[in-house]
Parts: C-alpha cells; sequence; structure tokens
C-alpha cells in the first residue's frame, strides 16, 4: 500500500542532504559581520584607547613613534 511512497525507506536522508548544502550555500554567501570590525589598524586602536584615557600622552606618543616606524 505505502511502498511506492518515495519517504519510505532511506529516501528522505537524501532530501535532507539536499537541504543541507543549500543552506551551506547560503550561509557561505552572507558576508560576515565581524570582517568589518578587523578593518582597524593598530594606529586606530592606539587612538582609541588614548582618547578613552587608558594611556598617557608620553605612551600614546612612544607608541605612535614606534608604529610608524615599523611600518
Amino acid at each position: 500500500m505505502f511502498y511506492d511512497h518515495h519517504f519510505i525507506g532511506m529516501h528522505w536522508i537524501w532530501w535532507l542532504l539536499v537541504a543541507g548544502f543549500i543552506l551551506l550555500i547560503i550561509f557561505n554567501m552572507l558576508p560576515y559581520r565581524t570582517a568589518s570590525a578587523s578593518k582597524e589598524d593598530a594606529l586606530d586602536i592606539l587612538k582609541m584607547r588614548y582618547a578613552r584615557g587608558e594611556i598617557e600622552q608620553e605612551e600614546f606618543e612612544e607608541r605612535k613613534r614606534v608604529l610608524l616606524q615599523s611600518k
């Protein structure tokens, strides 16, 4: 009676694999949001730390000099 139906047996696993493959393709095509945060260079991070008051002006100037020399 139900032996001619496609979902009897192991045939439904192929549909799960196809759906998983489609989802994998879709999620690989979406851009990652964390990639935009990594575009800051070391000098920008140093400026932000100085602006927040984490480092003093002398330390800022010294680190800025070292960073500019290494470029």
